[in-house]
Order: structure tokens, then sequence, then C-alpha cells
């Protein structure tokens, strides 16, 4: 296992590993741990109460950020017509259909997010294989497949995440860079957590938030207490 640097042995010593702070307090000692020479994204990692085996206990969607990532995102959407001018209007940066396809399957990435019009999936579909595995194919259950391509190009230039449980029962999600304001990352975090609860499948029993913890790039990861929120 790898050794971890000085600084960061210094920005454990800052962190309680014995307590769970509230969210004002875990933000504050998160940018306080924070030493590297750039601005550190900031993320949320909760443990949650499912079985990720069982298909009605999967939790996946996406979620507008009141604030934002700190990052501005490229967007590819596959549309034609009167849909590829809608996502060219609303800001899209690369708006096709075959030719970025074959783009794709040549190895071509420069870009963050996909958003797809129905009719366009039978085609896009067979990216699977390379989309996949980099968390870059459009889905309707995260709002990226829609023929209201307007509304999602602009939600993930304002700041929409995407979130999905992995086989530990763990989500993931960014809530914004160290160089935020403390409110402003405990808005998104707050909003994050939210979302989870409104998403939380009928079927699963016991706690369902079990743990909590925010961290930046590179720093402690920071417990956040679970009571403050409804179960």
């Amino acid at each position: 296992m790898a050794k971890k640097g000085k600084k960061y042995q210094e920005a454990v010593k800052l962190v309680d590993r014995t307590k769970f702070y509230d969210a004002n307090e875990a933000i504050e000692v998160v940018k306080k741990a924070s030493t590297a020479n750039f601005d550190e994204t900031v993320e949320v990692a909760v443990r949650l109460g499912v079985d990720p085996r069982k298909n009605d206990q999967q939790v996946r969607g996406a979620v507008v950020l009141p604030h934002g990532t700190g990052k501005s995102k490229t967007v590819l959407v596959f549309a034609k017509g009167e849909k590829a001018k809608e996502a060219e209007a609303a800001g899209a940066e690369f708006v096709g259909d075959q030719d970025y396809i074959n783009k794709i399957n040549q190895g071509w990435f420069e870009f963050d997010a996909i958003v797809a019009t129905p009719d366009m999936m039978a085609e896009v579909g067979k990216l699977g294989r390379v989309l996949g595995p980099k968390g870059l194919m459009p889905n309707p259950k995260t709002g990226t497949v829609t023929f209201d391509v307007e509304k999602a190009v602009k939600e993930i230039k304002a700041g929409k995440v995407e979130y999905r449980v992995d086989k530990a029962g763990n989500v993931h999600a960014p809530i914004g860079k160290v160089s935020f304001e403390d409110e402003k990352l405990v808005e998104n975090l707050q909003t994050v957590i939210e979302t989870l609860i409104k998403v939380k499948p009928a079927t699963a029993k016991g706690t369902y938030l079990k743990n909590i913890a925010v961290a930046s790039t590179m720093g402690p990861g920071v417990k956040v207490n679970t009571t403050n929120y409804t179960k």
C-alpha cells in the first residue's frame, strides 16, 4: 500500500475520525484539510442500506445542484432536424447523428455528457460497449434520453450530476469546488441527500442512510451526522 504524503498526513490531523460532523462543520473541515495547489473537487460518498444485486433496489438518477459543480461540461447531442437545431440553440457543443457515432467508434471522446432523442437510441445503443464503461451512455432515468433536448442540455450546463449505486451500496457525487462558499457546498450536499431520500426503494429495509462522508480530491474523508436527515 502506497505511503501517504506529508501534506495528507498533516491534513488527517485536522479530522476527528471518531466524530460525526454537522454538514456546515464538515465542509469547514474539508476546506481546511485541502492542501493541493489546485481547486479540488469536493465529493460526497453515501453508503445506502440497499442490496444492489436486486433490480428493485437499484438507486440511479440525476440531480441539478443549485450552485453547479464548478466545472463547465461539454455536451454531445444525438438528434436530427428541429431537435438538432434546438440542441444547438441550448448550447450543446456537438450535435449530429451517424457522423458522431462513427467518430466515437474511432476513439473520439472530447465531451463530458451525452443527450439523445429516443428515435436515435437504436443506433446510439450500439455504442454501449464503449460508452457504458465510461458512464456516458444516455439513459431515460437520468433524463438524457428525451425529446426535450433544450431542457436536458441546459440542466447539464447548470450543474446536473448523475448518481448510481455501486456494487458495495455506495453512491458518489461531486458537490462543487473547494473555492465555493461554505453555504453553497452545504446546499449542494443537502440537495444530493434529499434526492437520495426521495428515490429510496420501497423494498429497502432498515437504516437507509448508513454513512455519509465528504472529502476533497486529495484530502481525507470527513464523516457527516446522518441523524440530521430524515431516514
